[in-house]
């Protein structure tokens, strides 16, 4: 598969004043293959929407590089910045909020297509137009304001802007989690069939994990800004193998009583720690209970223990045991 996004080493620190540094992304490498849609899950706060906005160039990395289509891009770099923007685009969470209340939605829509000098005037409204019925609206719709809409049309909206400079690449962050459970369905399908018809590569920032499996081809597991597992969705589900996935996936309500009082031996216990200034070693070892010395001293590294299904541990087998008798020093 031809890789999209490449993020090397990527960290993203947000400095507090003093001694304080506030670690968010944490030395993340990933690849995004052209196509494929990447889900990222974790507990709120875990730096997914951070890193979300590192790939698009709202946060400039603290450290590390990305490369799209295996060039570097240095977001640093206005000229970079703007070519980027041609291609890669995001879809934010809130579309209460994204929404600028004064501009006409089809004000909002042609945005981008004025900054980056896309068709005259009238092929632009026409572009409008036919975006708006892309995603569900009608036409009709151009001349209103955001505040005219409920917050499924918004969401609408958002994508309509997102898909107007015909971009390769989207960042989906949180796209549905503010929405009514009722309309949450039709705008993930709606984004499938869109990934169909324009051949689109997804980042699909989430936590609600039934939603990411239904949508994602990868899911990447986050834990206080690293990446503890990487895998093909149906394999992290059927053979899950870091502790804090296997905690998340116990989290998913089940409509099964005893199903449900089986999944309680894997939730686990205790408070995320805080991101400033972490400590070395294992970033969940304070929270698993397999946990060894060398868990709360040295970092583990990525490696896969099944066919492409990479897990950060030092103690699992590619079985999902946890033994000192795994652990490759």
């Amino acid at each position: 598969m031809e890789k999209l996004i490449t993020l090397d080493h990527i960290s993203k620190h947000f400095y507090l004043g003093g001694k304080q540094t506030l670690v968010a992304v944490n030395d993340v490498n990933l690849d995004i293959y052209k196509g494929e849609t990447l889900g990222v899950v974790g507990e709120s706060g875990c730096g997914k929407s951070t890193l979300g906005r590192v790939v698009m160039g709202i946060y400039h990395p603290t450290k590390g590089k990305l490369y799209y289509r295996g060039k570097e891009v240095n977001l640093r770099h206005t000229g970079d910045r703007y070519r980027y923007s041609e291609k890669a685009q995001i879809i934010f969470q809130d579309p209460y909020a994204s929404l600028d209340p004064r501009m006409t939605v089809g004000t909002i829509i042609a945005e981008g297509m004025e900054i980056h000098n896309m068709y005259d005037k009238e092929k632009r409204q026409k572009r409008v137009y036919e975006l708006l019925e892309t995603v569900g609206l009608n036409r009709e719709h151009a001349n209103r304001f955001p505040h005219e809409f409920s917050g499924g049309q918004r969401q609408r909206i958002g994508i309509a802007r997102a898909l107007a400079i015909n971009p390769e690449f989207i960042v989906c962050d949180e796209p549905i989690s503010a929405l009514d459970v009722s309309i949450q369905s039709q705008i993930i399908n709606l984004l499938k069939n869109l990934q169909g018809k324009f051949g689109l590569t997804y980042m699909f920032i989430a936590h609600d994990l039934n939603i990411v499996k239904y949508i994602s081809d990868r899911i990447a597991v986050m834990y206080l800004g690293n990446i503890v597992e990487l895998a093909d969705s149906d394999e992290i589900y059927a053979h899950t193998l870091h502790p804090y996935s296997r905690a998340l996936l116990a989290s998913v309500p089940i409509p099964d009583p005893d199903r449900e009082a089986h999944k309680k031996a894997a939730v686990i216990k205790g408070d995320v720690p805080s991101p400033i200034n972490p400590k070395p070693g294992c970033p969940f070892a304070n929270r698993c209970p397999y946990a060894q010395d060398v868990c709360r001293t040295v970092s583990p590294k990525l490696r896969e223990l099944r066919p492409n299904h990479l897990i950060s541990c030092h103690l699992a087998d590619a079985e999902g045991r946890y033994s000192m008798s795994n652990y490759k020093g």
